[in-house]
């Protein structure tokens, strides 16, 4: 079987034999259905592709939907003009870098259509090249726009750019709702979403199906279209790794599944990482070693966001939609793949996150671990394994010792909210260790500062900034932090510890024992 691992279009996968998840249905309802949409989802879902697949229906090309759904759906095959336009692959320093991008497809479609009309701004080039389309072929036009929002997501931070590429963006994608007479369908693809996004305050003809149950599988692979196109591949895998199917099968969903853009809807996985472990036989963090971006981590920072909070966030629909106002990192966070929906409560309209699966759960505290530290990524994984050893062995003094080379040297400007950051490199290490961890653990006399838990310790762990290790200590007898655990059979250690505001590190610490 041929994965087809980083191919966006169509045409190429069909004719070389690649494996296709037919998702041609759900994009006939679409085309059926309505004629202008928005879909956001994360990067390497196969938005390309999808939008590569409807091109070709558009354009006629039958012979390629071949034993898909499509081609027993469809009766009247119709050869339209398609206007394709794809933003990702540019980098947008300024704001003619856009106006280069777009009057590239400008250009070529003014070519095609023979437009006179070169000369005006990218909104008129744009208007006259549909209507001449239409005019030219009688047909009305299928517009496709990739990415829509790579120029603004590069701008998250620089809110003078963003201001001057929404000015750019805002009045060209205003002609889709100027042309409808010559429009038969639209859809704009991102990674964000367009709620709050000035550029379409005037387009308000998009139908966001980003939420629709419907509409949920239609970038990524559920569990079923695994079992009904991959099942040989499964079973190699299987052999490969030498577990059984049916742990194989939990393994890949442990690792890859878990994205939900709707309430109560099925599990999709994550499509890039299936496919490369399906065909490489082995266990990675695919997709996200094709990269983080480093606004994530910049809008954390610039928040002062308690990283505790990533896990079991709650957030309104129309705060999940607000991707470019007040700093907020959790739509972003969102929007880009890292948090998914987990649940939904419909009294409050409030949507539950986490982490979708353990690749990104992972991937994400690794990648955030060196901007909250001084250590670079290969000191760090060297010293997180001393740390796994001194846990394991309830060794607390060289555990203590191991921490305080995360925290030695650490630049100021990372702890303007010390006793916030040295908690955020706390949770980023534990959590990486992969032992339970919480920080700030409620009990009815107090407030843990940290519990942590292997099969023969656990850990009760309180934390002073520019106080004393003693008085850590003896608040965790005088607030009783311990009892909760008092039935539990494994070893518990109270351990105090004082940070120091001058040092920027741990500087003492005293033990305790149950």
């Amino acid at each position: 079987m041929k994965y087809p691992i980083g191919i966006q279009n169509f045409e190429k996968l069909r004719r070389d034999g690649y494996l296709y998840i037919d998702k041609t249905a759900m994009l006939y309802q679409m085309v059926q259905k309505g004629s202008y949409y928005f879909l956001s989802r994360p990067r390497r879902f196969g938005k390309s592709l999808m939008l590569s697949t409807l091109e070709a229906y558009f354009q006629g090309k039958r012979e390629l939907f071949h034993g898909l759904a499509m081609e027993s759906l469809e009766k009247d095959w119709v050869e339209r003009p398609v206007l394709h336009m794809d933003l990702n692959s540019r980098q947008y320093v300024n704001a003619d870098s856009l106006r280069q991008e777009i009057s590239k497809h400008l250009e070529i479609w003014e070519k095609t259509y023979g437009s006179p009309y070169g000369d005006r701004t990218p909104e008129e080039r744009f208007y006259h090249i549909i209507r001449l389309a239409h005019e030219q072929t009688g047909h009305r036009v299928a517009i496709l726009v990739d990415e829509y929002d790579k120029p603004l997501l590069q701008a998250i931070g620089n809110k003078p750019l963003q201001e001057e590429f929404r000015g750019i963006l805002k009045p060209f994608y205003g002609v889709l709702k100027t042309m409808d007479g010559h429009i038969r369908f639209a859809i704009l693809t991102g990674v964000t979403k367009f709620g709050k996004v000035s550029v379409f305050s005037d387009l308000n003809n998009l139908m966001d199906i980003s939420m629709f149950p419907q509409y949920a599988s239609l970038c990524g692979i559920t569990e079923s279209e695994i079992h009904k196109y991959m099942e040989e591949g499964l079973g190699g895998l299987a052999e490969a790794q030498g577990l059984t199917y049916g742990e194989i099968c939990r393994r890949l969903k442990e690792m890859y599944d878990g994205y939900h853009f709707a309430p109560d809807t099925e599990g999709i996985y994550n499509p890039f990482s299936l496919l490369n472990t399906m065909e490489s036989r082995r266990f990675g963090s695919y997709w996200f070693e094709t990269g983080t971006p480093t606004y994530l981590v910049e809008l954390l920072k610039r928040s002062n966001f308690n990283l505790e909070h990533l896990s079991g966030a709650e957030a309104s629909e129309s705060t999940l939609n607000n991707v470019y106002g007040d700093d907020k990192p959790i739509p972003v966070i969102y929007q880009s793949g890292y948090l998914t929906i987990t649940g939904y409560d419909p009294e409050f309209g409030l949507y539950t996150l986490d982490y979708p699966n353990k690749e990104v759960e992972e991937g994400f505290l690794e990648f955030l671990l060196p901007w909250y530290t001084s250590l670079d990524g290969t000191e760090a994984e060297s010293t997180v394994k001393r740390l796994v050893h001194d846990i394991r062995s309830g060794d607390v003094d060289a555990l203590l010792t191991s921490l305080q080379s995360f925290m030695a040297d650490t630049p100021y400007d990372l702890v303007c909210r010390r006793e916030l950051h040295y908690q955020n490199v706390l949770y980023i290490v534990f959590k990486i260790i992969g032992f339970y961890v919480r920080t700030e653990y409620r009990t009815s006399s107090g407030r843990i500062d940290l519990v942590l838990q292997t099969d023969r310790f656990i850990y009760v762990m309180e934390f002073k900034l520019d106080g004393t290790a003693e008085e850590a200590l003896q608040q965790i007898e005088d607030r009783h932090y311990a009892a909760p655990f008092a039935a539990d059979s494994r070893e518990i250690i109270k351990v105090g510890v004082n940070f120091s505001s001058e040092t920027r590190s741990i500087d003492r610490w005293i033990i305790g024992k149950q």
